[in-house]
C-alpha cells in the first residue's frame, strides 16, 4: 500500500523517530514508550488508517499536540511510513 504513494518511508521514520517520539511510540525497537499519546504502530494497523486520514490528522491542530508544522515532503514521507506499518 505505503508502495503506491509519494514520500519515502525511511524518511518518514526517521522523522518520526526525531518528532513523534517524544509523546509515542513510533517503532518496535524505540527504548522507552512515553506513553503521553497513542502508540503510532496502533494507528497504523486501525481498519479507518488510510492515507486520507492521516493527512486530514496531521494538517488539523489539536489541543493535545504540539502545533506540528510539516512540510508537504514531510507530510508524504509519514504517511508513507504508518502505512507501510500497517502489514506488518
Amino acid at each position: 500500500m505505503a508502495q503506491d504513494l509519494p514520500g519515502d518511508p525511511a524518511a518518514g521514520a526517521s522523522l518520526a523517530r526525531e518528532v513523534c517520539a517524544q509523546c509515542h511510540l513510533v517503532a518496535e525497537d524505540q527504548l522507552i514508550d512515553p506513553a503521553v499519546g497513542p502508540s503510532l504502530l496502533e494507528v497504523a494497523q486501525h481498519p479507518g488508517t488510510t492515507e486520507l486520514s492521516l493527512r486530514a490528522f496531521l494538517q488539523t491542530p489539536h489541543a493535545t499536540m504540539p502545533n506540528l508544522i510539516l512540510t508537504p515532503e514531510e507530510t508524504d514521507d509519514v504517511i508513507s511510513y504508518l502505512l507501510s506499518l500497517k502489514g506488518e
